[in-house]
């Protein structure tokens, strides 16, 4: 079958085929099992762990916990307050307490049941907000449960509502959220004759893994290589908890001196694994009659559960996108992570926007209602244009701001507001009632301010023109390889089918950071660029004569040859060989940096991200008043891309998102009683299925994004951000009754069912 490059992915025949090796596949002699050990506790001082029962037990080699480490027991990417095994306390119900390592996952888990905890237990800490005041800390050195503290501080809010002609002042809250990647997490270590531990593991970030598991053996960077595997799923949950898993088999392998394998099963995934953060979200806005926006003020609160994780991050993008896509002059908002001893939080799709966008274009929906105007003319009246400044004080002059075309191209596609017209507003003569909603954001890609963004990429190429291409970029089955490939295939006018991309190890390439914030394809296809530029130059240098080309540098690169100035050309391969003739040898080494960027954290002022993506998304459908079952009918997602890479890939994330975003918006939820989580399988935490999704349809604007080399944005995440406030804006137009809450379906239908009979 002739592939369809619109939709050619390099490892598209092998997950087809079964011949994917992930994780769990791997199989290696006289290898051992690992099994983790958890407490029934939540909050709790540790007593006493005894092991010796499950140490006796047929077929385990060795009991692990605390006292086994032989570096540091702590990790943490912000805050080092991870325990790779609980040491003084359990501080939630999904602490390990031990790992039981034997010839057998099933002999494991056997004696696993063997090892008794003696705690002393504490009050929990379950709800954020209580948390902030509470003299029960879940970390006693850190002297409070507030884990960070954000702001913006600009122009005068109070001045700003006095000029208000109508204050919008309302709470929103959203919910913990499961990952649900379909592969759960993975690790297997091997220590090697050379004494280097090898790491294979499902993660989303194998060099801070090397890092942790280096700190926990007590040894050198150099003596752990992490060699990430392909991955079925991530989201952002493969990151500290993949680190962790990880650690734990290194530690398993080292002291046993054989091959450790951790696969967990999900019910262990969903129990330990960090989730969304749920927020509580009090937000007032003050506006003049014509629809502008004078003042907002905000406070949010995050429950980063038992361990700060990345909160602070996430959180600190909450921050500064409070306001959207919005131009708002006068901003005080307050943003808090707060420990609790519930489940972690950290990243998820989305990284703290899907959030504030479910509050901030519910809040403008509310507002348009109230002033009696569209609230497309509302959006539109605010929105952020060419040389607007944004609510941190950034001027969008370095890019192209697209927001009002991208909106425009959604109004027209949907068609919008025909649609709008025909909606039920809680009134119909039938038992189904209709409606459309919308919303759009802006995002900031990448890391920003709070972190470091720099990516690296190798080109290689072999004496018969093939190429081995590795980057710092880290493939979560999204399509980042092919991505990279397809790249680096225009640049140097070969087959892709010539390039061969490396999975990288932590041993060959920089570190080019997380796969998470939307950052893949923009930093890495970047990076590829760059390289090939690097590659371009040595080539042309050697062969330049050869084409008679002179000092003209410009030589065309296309369709597996190398074209002079007058038309005279050399295949590729030819040039290879010539390169390898005179000892140059056509390798290089590309990185890409993006623009610098500055933060101010006391007044949350500055230029936060160097672009940003704009997006908007719009759903239609049907309430039945009787069931409150919602039936969607048809979706529409524009977003502009920067530049398009592989179109089926592209979709791909435009889907995937959105059908995420439908989950958020209506039925998933963790739900945790006393702190622990009752829903911890697929069976009764529940994930869209098909039949539960709309006809969904992706546009594209393409206006190429002048910080990056290749032009490209990311879009994994801003595909996910607005499908929930789409939905409940949808909800309100069909129903007349406003969702403050996340899920809006979490009980079934009973919630619609129930609002709209009150009604």
């Amino acid at each position: 079958m002739k592939d369809n490059p619109k939709y050619w992915r390099n490892d598209a025949y092998a997950k087809v085929t079964g011949k994917a090796k992930y994780t769990d596949d791997i199989k290696q002699y006289d290898m051992l099992y690992g099994v983790p050990v958890y407490s029934d506790f939540v909050h709790a001082k540790i007593l006493d762990i005894k092991t010796e029962k499950a140490q006796q037990a047929t077929g385990v080699v060795r009991v692990l916990t605390c006292k086994d480490v032989p570096g540091t027991n702590r990790y943490g990417q912000i805050i080092k307050d991870f325990r790779i095994f609980a040491d003084d306390k359990i501080r939630y119900n999904g602490d390990v307490v031990a790992l039981i390592v034997a010839s057998s996952r099933e002999l494991a888990l056997e004696a696993s049941r063997l090892v008794e905890v003696t705690a002393e237990e504490i009050s929990p800490v379950l709800d954020a907000e209580e948390a902030m005041k509470n003299e029960v800390f879940v970390h006693e050195n850190h002297g409070t449960n507030v884990i960070n503290h954000h702001k913006i501080r600009r122009g005068n809010v109070e001045e700003g509502f006095k000029q208000s002609d109508i204050i919008i002042e309302e709470k929103f809250e959203t919910q913990f959220v499961e990952h649900a990647y379909m592969e759960t997490e993975a690790a297997v270590c091997t220590l090697r004759q050379d004494g280097v531990m090898e790491v294979y593991g499902s993660m989303q970030h194998p060099f801070s893994t090397r890092r942790f598991v280096a700190a926990v053996l007590g040894v050198d960077l150099s003596e752990v290589e992490v060699i990430g595997t392909p991955m079925g799923g991530g989201f952002g949950g493969k990151d500290d908890t993949a680190a962790i898993i990880c650690a734990r088999a290194a530690l398993a392998a080292k002291i046993t001196g054989k091959p450790v394998k951790i696969s967990y099963r999900r019910d262990w995934s969903v129990r330990e694994s960090y989730k969304r953060h749920p927020y509580k979200v009090y937000y007032k806005m003050g506006l003049s009659r014509d629809g502008k926006i004078n003042a907002v003020r905000c406070k949010i609160i995050a429950d980063g559960g038992a361990y700060c994780s990345v909160t602070p991050w996430v959180t600190w993008r909450s921050t500064v996108q409070c306001c959207g896509p919005y131009v708002v002059d006068n901003v005080h908002c307050d943003t808090y992570g707060v420990y609790t001893n519930n489940v972690v939080t950290g990243a998820m799709r989305g990284f703290g926007s899907p959030q504030m966008n479910f509050v901030i274009e519910s809040v403008m929906e509310i507002a348009a209602s109230k002033l009696k105007i569209s609230s497309i003319g509302l959006r539109k009246k605010n929105v952020v244009r060419q040389n607007s400044t944004t609510i941190t004080g950034q001027v969008l002059n370095n890019h192209i701001v697209s927001m009002e075309q991208v909106l425009d191209t959604l109004i027209e596609n949907f068609d919008y507001f025909n649609k709008y017209r025909k909606c039920s507003f809680g009134k119909s003569d039938s038992d189904e009632l209709y409606g459309v909603g919308l919303a759009m954001c802006y995002r900031g890609m990448s890391i920003g301010a709070e972190g470091v963004d720099f990516n690296s990429a190798i080109i290689n190429v072999q004496k018969d023109g093939s190429v081995l291409l590795e980057t710092g970029i880290h493939e979560n089955g999204q399509g980042a390889e092919s991505a990279m490939i397809l790249c680096l295939s225009g640049e140097l006018g070969i087959p892709k089918e010539k390039i061969r991309y490396r999975r990288p190890s932590t041993s060959t390439i920089p570190d080019g950071g997380t796969t998470v914030a939307s950052r893949g394809t923009l930093l890495g296809t970047s990076a590829v660029v760059n390289a090939a530029k690097i590659l371009k130059e040595k080539i042309t240098d050697v062969i330049g004569n050869i084409l008679n080309s002179g000092a003209d540098k410009n030589l065309i690169f296309k369709d597996g040859k190398i074209l002079g100035i007058d038309g005279k050309s050399i295949t590729f391969e030819e040039a290879i060989s010539v390169m390898y003739e005179k000892r140059v040898y056509p390798y290089s080494f590309g990185v890409f940096t993006p623009p610098m960027i500055d933060w101010n954290e006391e007044t949350g002022q500055g230029n936060p991200y160097f672009t940003y993506v704009y997006g908007a998304q719009a759903i239609e459908l049907i309430v039945n008043k009787k069931t409150g079952k919602v039936k969607l009918l048809n979706a529409v997602a524009v977003h502009d891309v920067g530049k398009e890479i592989n179109p089926g890939m592209l979709r791909g994330q435009f889907y995937g998102g959105m059908a995420m975003g439908i989950g958020y918006g209506l039925f998933e939820k963790i739900k945790i009683k006393n702190g622990r989580i009752e829903n911890l399988n697929l069976t009764s935490y529940h994930v869209p299925r098909s039949v539960d999704l709309p006809e969904m349809k992706a546009l594209i604007v393409e206006n190429n994004d002048p910080t990056s080399t290749s032009g490209a944005k990311g879009i994994g995440e801003p595909a996910n951000e607005l499908m929930a406030p789409a939905v409940a804006n949808a909800i309100y137009n069909a129903t007349g009754i406003r969702y403050y809450k996340l899920p809006v379906m979490f009980e079934g239908d009973k919630n619609i069912k129930d609002s709209v009979n009150k009604k």
